[in-house]
């Protein structure tokens, strides 16, 4: 089997190493749309165009060679406040904004993952597919105007859902989180883990 991780995240790539497999890095081209306006539904749609556009790339490259088949992994990661979903800021100002928002309260964290695989061994080559999210309750503490200037400072919010990287120096400002911690970072690794034996049974164990 192999096995590809869709995403060009260096967070998502440290967390898939937990599973032990030899993951290959192929990040997924243009840009994905989603119309819907239910969070599991938005992630979970564009999980799968991420996962759908590297298999049908890579379906006959070189790279799904293997006799085996060819398993590739999507995720998208939003956070949502008052039901409106919080993407990537556009930009500093927009950085800012979502952080002032955030500010005192509580939201919801919602990743996407789909699997677009073939199961050779398992005696089928068709496409096959599966897609399911995970959802985090995060409490952000009160952040003075000082503290989102600096954060904002950083870049590091640039490029992340929500404006914030639980993982980084923003941690200090988490006051407390129900449910999957490393689902806020991008990757629910144990659920993907339990999806992936539930597929591949004792073979994936080995």
């Amino acid at each position: 089997m192999k096995y590809i991780l869709a995403s060009g995240s260096p967070r998502r790539v440290e967390l898939i190493q937990k599973l032990h497999l030899p993951f290959e890095v192929q990040k997924a081209l243009g840009e994905e749309v989603s119309e819907k306006t239910n969070p599991e539904e938005y992630v979970c749609e564009l999980a799968l165009h991420k996962a759908l556009e590297v298999f049908n790339r890579l379906k006959n490259d070189s790279l799904s060679s293997d006799s085996s088949g060819l398993f590739v992994l999507g995720a998208d990661t939003i956070v949502t406040l008052d039901n409106e979903i919080l993407g990537k800021p556009k930009d500093s100002e927009d950085a800012k904004a979502m952080l002032r928002r955030l500010s005192g309260r509580s939201h919801k964290v919602f990743t996407g993952v789909a699997f677009a695989y073939t199961n050779a061994s398992a005696g089928s080559e068709n496409l096959q597919t599966l897609t399911f999210f995970d959802e985090t309750k995060v409490t952000v503490s009160d952040l003075l105007d000082a503290e989102i200037e600096h954060y904002v400072a950083t870049g590091d919010p640039l490029d992340k859902a929500g404006s914030y990287g639980i993982q980084g120096d923003f941690s200090i400002h988490i006051s407390s989180i129900v449910g999957n911690y490393e689902n806020v970072i991008g990757l629910p690794v144990s659920r993907i883990y339990e999806e992936m034996k539930g597929i591949f049974g004792e073979k994936f164990l080995k």
